[in-house]
């Protein structure tokens, strides 16, 4: 199962940028997460982790599995029957702006199971998420 959404921010990548990667910061931008926990100190890089905690959901902890400085980060998150994964892609534009582009992608025995329970509401968290992030590099 598969669910994406994106959106265009009058940013450039490199700020849009740094609001992603604050993951601990994310409460405050977007509704889909009410609270955000690194497990370590530092810059976001392959192999960290965040515990994230939304509405509706079971704590989840996330961990890097790619990322591309200014331009992407892959995580994941395991729980029994599925495993989630995480996109989060920049897309440079020639006018300045910045392309975001999210997803979640579910696989596993129980993924179509989850995503049937649970579509709906993923749809609406990176909607969430992809507003938020819009919201908070256009507002200065």
């Amino acid at each position: 199962m598969r669910f994406e959404a994106d959106t265009e921010i009058a940013a450039d990548a490199e700020q849009v940028w740094a609001v992603l990667v604050d993951v601990g910061r994310w409460p405050e931008w977007t509704d889909s997460v009410t609270q955000a926990e690194r497990g370590e100190p530092g810059p976001l890089a392959v192999g960290a982790t965040a515990r994230l905690t939304q509405p509706k959901l079971r704590p989840a902890v996330w961990r890097v599995t790619e990322l591309t400085e200014r331009r992407e980060f892959v995580w994941a998150s395991e729980a029994p029957g599925v495993r989630t994964t995480g996109e989060h892609r920049l897309l440079s534009l020639p006018d300045g702006r910045t392309r975001v582009e999210l997803a979640i992608d579910q696989s596993g025995p129980l993924a179509g199971l989850i995503g049937r329970l649970y579509g709906g509401l993923l749809r609406r968290y990176l909607r969430m998420e992809a507003d938020g992030l819009r919201r908070r590099c256009e507002r200065g």
